[in-house]
């Protein structure tokens, strides 16, 4: 008998268990591999935000940054994401042309390098591209020498990577019409070409390379969460191309409401506090204890390069076409 009143009393308890879960509104971000692992801003910034918004929020991994576009292209109006965070202004262009972003509504006092006034994406970092190497190697001065020399390097495809669409904006924005002949000179100091960020990086570090495609800030890394100062950021005479990344909302959102509320939150100092020691980054706004020591021993380019958004996907296909052809002779 008492089994038979037990069971029924425990199906109830678990009905409305699994009603309170399934009330739980869900926020879906999709954004790059790095940002949601154990050691990017993805379970800081997961555990900040879920305190303040009453939800589940759920970021999905898709590739390294530029895959983003690429899975949304692919997926459309039927994509499950509520937010897109991880794009750059060399692919907002393209983003905007499928017309799956609504404007953001969020006004900040952004600290970027830049004047900002897009309604549709929102800065939640920004850096500047550079060759990391071993501290107390020479650096070659700038990218044409680089190409003259022996250095060999690890870099990432601008197909799938950010960083990799990054210095082919940076060769094309510092060289013009010379760019195919930089590309020529620089393909046999490629090692080879990754995915993604995390493993050309990794190969860098397994010493398969000189250099490594990254950024001014990647230093920082080791310094402050290894306490190694083994490694540094090269200075280019012709200028570092500068990424701001960003984060949009989906039109067709079925959280609305969340996604504005997460948005309002990534500028706010929870948020971005998390950036510079989890994303190795700039934030885009200054957390209120400002930087952490030793980000004033990176470099600090003294030019930079940024070419807009409308221009990046204007030069994007002929830059691409240049990077394929020097790399398959």
């Amino acid at each position: 008998m008492k089994t038979t009143t037990y069971l029924p009393a425990v199906t109830g308890l678990a009905l409305c268990a699994t009603g309170a879960l399934a009330e739980t509104p869900v926020l879906q971000i999709m954004t790059y591999d790095s940002f949601v692992t154990e050691w990017g801003p993805g379970p800081a910034v997961e555990a900040a935000f879920e305190e303040v918004c009453a939800c589940d929020l759920q970021f999905v991994g898709a590739g390294d940054g530029a895959a983003l576009l690429a899975r949304l292209q692919l997926e459309g109006p039927r994509t499950d994401a509520d937010i897109v965070l991880g794009l750059d202004t060399n692919l907002t262009a393209a983003a905007r042309e499928t017309g799956l972003f609504a404007p953001h509504g969020v006004t900040a006092d952004l600290d970027l390098p830049i004047a900002w006034d897009d309604a549709e994406f929102l800065p939640f970092d920004w850096g500047y591209f550079a060759f990391v190497a071993a501290a107390g190697t020479d650096s070659p001065g700038s990218l044409k020498a680089l190409a003259e020399s022996d250095t060999q390097i690890v870099i990432q495809d601008p197909r799938s990577s950010t960083p990799g669409l990054g210095l082919l904006m940076w060769v094309k924005a510092a060289y013009g019409d010379e760019a195919p002949a930089i590309w020529d000179a620089l393909a046999d100091n490629i090692v080879t070409v990754t995915p993604g960020w995390s493993e050309a990086y990794g190969m860098f570090l397994e010493g398969e390379a000189d250099a490594v495609l990254s950024y001014t800030t990647s230093p920082a890394y080791h310094l402050i969460a290894e306490e190694d100062a083994s490694k540094t950021a090269w200075g280019f005479d012709e200028g570092h191309y500068m990424q701001v990344e960003v984060a949009g909302k989906v039109a067709g959102t079925d959280q609305p409401e969340l996604a504005d509320q997460f948005l309002a939150f990534m500028v706010s100092d929870a948020f971005q506090s998390v950036i510079p020691t989890t994303n190795w980054m700039y934030p885009a706004v200054t957390p209120e204890g400002g930087l952490p020591a030793g980000f004033e021993t990176l470099l600090t380019p003294e030019k930079a390069l940024l070419l807009s958004a409308e221009d990046a996907a204007a030069v994007r296909d002929a830059a691409l076409d240049e990077w394929r052809t020097a790399l398959s002779q």
